[in-house]
């Protein structure tokens, strides 16, 4: 089966065709998300019961909010990730590095879409800031509810792919969705007062779209903290290409002579906001790589005194 929805307590599978809701055991609470595959015994009276997941091929996830170190999984199995923009406010091209380091770390293949299109007074300014931001990503414009570049985007919705929409709460993923199914999934809500989009979509679920392809939808990004940093250099593909031309090969384009990157920030070629993102984020990975090995470090320990402990008991028992 695959997981359709995430309730919680419950997940809703999509099993031959039909849906059905699945009981957790206390052992894989919290571990499904939406898109896994897992194998689940059907019940009489059309629920089932969760057995094991399969494994993943792609895992969307970021640092679960609070101080512990836990990873909380957005979505598995996804082929492709829409970095949903809405362009009733100027691109955050930040956050959009930010987002997409993420995407890359999953394993996902990523693209980019400006919705609201219809409200932005200068499309090519917004196209050409999402496009420095993210090099190399497909960067698409659109506004649904005028049926404007939902052809173009259909075009990336290969059939028996799965797809993901990703981005702030307002930036319009659900009115996108219901475009996209000809039919209203999911509740949108109307800009609040301040002119920022409403948070409606409360779960996330994969939908069927009529051209074959999958979709999963969620609640809005407020934050994004990375879980991993392994999609650091595909990101930041352009600096590292730039990098090539540095004297040092472990250059780290702050303070040395001879640096290829800040001689083109200098020169116009990169904007300094992005070598300073890069920067940031390649310090937050660090630090975030440091934290997962004392998780590890801790999990092992106290892995270790339960089998101690087991191991003390079972001698307790011979000896009697």
């Amino acid at each position: 089966a695959r997981v359709l929805a995430d309730f919680g307590a419950r997940l809703r599978l999509g099993l031959d065709g039909e849906e059905r809701l699945a009981l957790l055991p206390a052992g894989l609470r919290g571990q499904a998300a939406v898109g896994d595959w897992v194998l689940c015994q059907p019940l009489d009276g059309g629920e089932a019961v969760l057995r094991r997941l399969l494994p993943r091929r792609s895992t969307l996830s970021r640092q679960a909010a609070g101080d512990a170190t836990a990873e909380q999984v957005m979505a598995a199995n996804v082929d492709l990730v829409l970095l949903v923009v809405g362009l009733d406010a100027e691109v955050n091209s930040r956050r959009l590095e930010r987002t997409l380091t993420a995407v890359r770390a999953s394993g996902a293949t990523p693209a980019v879409l400006l919705t609201k299109a219809d409200r932005c007074a200068d499309l090519a300014a917004a196209l050409e800031a999402a496009g420095a931001a993210a090099p190399g990503v497909p960067v698409l414009a659109c506004a649904p509810p005028l049926g404007q570049g939902l052809e173009a985007v259909r075009a990336l919705l290969a059939p028996g792919a799965t797809a993901a929409l990703l981005g702030a709460s307002g930036a319009g993923k659900s009115t996108l969705l219901n475009a996209l199914r000809g039919q209203d999934a999911e509740a949108t809500g109307a800009l609040s007062g301040d002119g920022h989009g409403r948070h409606t979509t409360t779960h996330r679920r994969l939908w069927a779209l009529p051209g074959g392809a999958l979709l999963v939808d969620g609640p809005g990004l407020r934050e994004l903290q990375l879980w991993d940093g392994a999609g650091l250099t595909a990101a930041f593909a352009d600096l590292e290409a730039l990098a090539a031309g540095c004297r040092f090969s472990d250059c780290t384009h702050r303070e040395e002579p001879g640096c290829a990157v800040r001689a083109a920030v200098e020169a116009g070629a990169l904007e300094a906001g992005r070598l300073d993102s890069f920067h940031k984020l390649q310090v937050e990975a660090a630090a975030l790589a440091a934290r997962h090995d004392t998780a590890a470090r801790l999990e092992a320990k106290r892995q270790a005194k339960q089998l101690g402990r087991a191991i003390k008991g079972l001698h307790k028992l011979r000896g009697r």
